[in-house]
């Protein structure tokens, strides 16, 4: 049963639990396009802030936090084009696209040392693939994905590939794992085709002026809530009620808890519409400190993925959460946020790459137990950053690995450990040690999160639900656990790409989402791409 698209009027109300990219979006586009009134739409947001995975968060007295940060790059299309709309956070004359393209033409990302081994660069002259490695890459690219379902990349690969410098830059710029989704792994190759000359030096990658909460979210937010739009906080939404009666799907009833303990209903009229973010990949994270390390949490902690099993339950085709969320050994990493009331680190690390903070991105020790990888952003990166305070954010994909060094699993260490294995790696424990032991370390945050992988986790065709399930009147999934014919997930693209299809499929606004770029349909780009990887 198809869907019948409506159109809105003055009681039209929409209400969007989560309020992650997506949903920022999708109220952004329910406003503008399908002309909802800002008034009667409302965020149902369990946490007690907005944003969702970009994130970042503290001062300079107990330190600042991001998570993780999202990719960036020019072809964006719906991103961007959301983006251009939105004043940036700190000139409302210029959009936060603008804002972004201005940024990285004056901090263009040249990576000098994105390998390293032995405290020493790696020599990327060549991505060292094999003719055997070349070819299953060629033949993967040509295999369609319905041959593919519930294979992971070590399944299709050989073990010397996983050696090669090609698969060290792969799996730490986009966080898969050998056991991660081969389905994936071939639409990132045939998404970001153009980039793969110059992903050794991460040419063509952007950067956001600030960190992703405060350049990206609280425009968007402040954006939404000029304009009356609602944001309920500390408010979670436990189930939701349908009628599937003769084919049809339409969501009836919210059952929401705020505060902790406050139960309520709404009931959900004819002309009203819920969007739900379905899966989250920071939830249930949790935060150590210089002395303490992160608890690893589970399913039972995290309020989307409790939503969407229930939800899932109640037709075949919501989804399958449990091929995401229910292998958390295979689907976690740990990352970690250093402040510093000092630039020792930062000068040397500039002088050692020779690239200014900024300009590098992500550096990879190669030789790391636990693979890991830091990043130093653009100083300040958050607008209440002093002068004389910086960050940098790291991150292990292999959490469970003895250190070289400190000699217990990364997920077993407080901030100050997860340092000393930093330093180590680093050949700067010397240089280092005054400073671990003055006022001038702020904080190290390691952060635990189970689910940070689990949209690259092996699936099969309907694990992840249609933004708009077939005979849907009134309801739609967003964001990273959705299915998206040929887009890649673990991208802000893929999240805003779903918020247009389904604004767009559910009112009746004459227009459709903006069509998605791939690199491999450009033949000068793959030739490119061909003779990068032949080297």
């Amino acid at each position: 049963m198809s869907t019948i698209k409506r159109k809105a009027d003055e009681n039209t109300r929409a209400y969007l639990i989560g309020s992650g990219i997506a949903n920022l979006a999708a109220a952004y586009y329910l406003i503008e396009d399908a002309g909802v009134d800002p008034q009667n739409i409302v965020f149902y947001e369990q946490w007690d802030v907005a944003g969702g995975a970009l994130d970042g968060s503290g001062d300079d007295k107990r330190g600042f936090l991001i998570r993780g940060g999202r990719m960036h790059e020019e072809h964006y299309r719906c991103y961007w084009d959301l983006l251009s709309h939105i004043p940036s956070y700190d000139d409302p004359e210029l959009s936060v696209y603008e804002e972004t393209v201005d940024f990285n033409s004056r901090y263009v990302t040249d990576n000098h040392a994105r390998l390293l081994r032995n405290g020493k660069r790696v020599d990327l002259s060549s991505y060292g693939l094999s003719v055997k490695d070349q070819l299953d890459m060629g033949k993967l690219l040509f295999t369609p994905e319905s041959k593919l379902d519930n294979l992971r990349i070590e399944d299709w690969f050989s073990g010397d590939f996983f050696h090669s410098n090609f698969w060290m830059i792969f799996t730490t710029m986009f966080a898969f794992q050998k056991w991660s989704s081969l389905m994936e792994m071939r639409r990132y190759m045939l998404r970001f085709m153009h980039l793969m000359p110059g992903m050794k030096y991460l040419h063509g990658i952007w950067r956001t002026k600030y960190n992703q909460y405060h350049s990206v979210v609280v425009p968007l937010q402040r954006w939404l809530s000029d304009r009356g739009v609602r944001f309920e906080l500390e408010s979670r939404v436990t189930d939701i009620e349908f009628d599937l009666n003769e084919g049809k799907k339409r969501a009836t009833t919210l059952q929401i808890v705020r505060n902790g303990s406050e139960e309520a209903k709404v009931e959900l009229g004819e002309k009203d519409f819920c969007f739900f973010i379905n899966g989250s990949i920071v939830d249930a994270a949790d935060e150590g400190d210089l002395h303490a390390p992160a608890r690893l949490k589970g399913v039972e902690d995290s309020g989307s993925w409790t939503l969407w099993k229930k939800i899932a339950a109640k037709a075949p085709d919501f989804g399958n959460p449990d091929v995401f969320c229910g292998d958390i050994d295979r689907s976690k990493w740990y990352s970690f946020t250093v402040t510093l009331r000092d630039r020792t680190f930062h000068d040397y690390m500039e002088d050692f790459t020779g690239n200014l903070d900024g300009t590098g991105g992500l550096i990879t020790m190669t030789d790391s137990n636990w693979l890991m990888s830091i990043v130093i952003a653009r100083q300040p990166h958050f607008p209440n950053q002093p002068s004389d305070v910086k960050i940098f954010w790291g991150y292990g994909l292999y959490p469970d690995h003895i250190g070289n060094k400190v000699k217990k699993p990364m997920s077993e260490c407080t901030g100050e450990e997860l340092l000393e294995e930093l330093w180590y790696h680093l050949k700067i424990e010397e240089m280092m040690e005054p400073i671990m032991h003055s006022n001038k370390l702020i904080n190290c945050i390691p952060v635990a999160m189970p689910f940070i992988d689990s949209l690259f986790m092996p699936r099969a065709k309907g694990d992840r639900p249609k933004v708009i399930p077939d005979g849907s009147e009134n309801f739609a999934f967003l964001g990273q656990f959705t299915e998206v014919e040929d887009d890649c997930v673990f991208t802000v693209e893929y999240s805003v790409r779903t918020a247009q299809e389904a604004v767009y499929g559910l009112f009746d606004c004459g227009k459709k989402p903006l069509p998605i770029y791939v690199g491999a349909h450009n033949p000068i780009a793959m030739m490119k791409a061909a003779a990068a990887i032949s080297e």
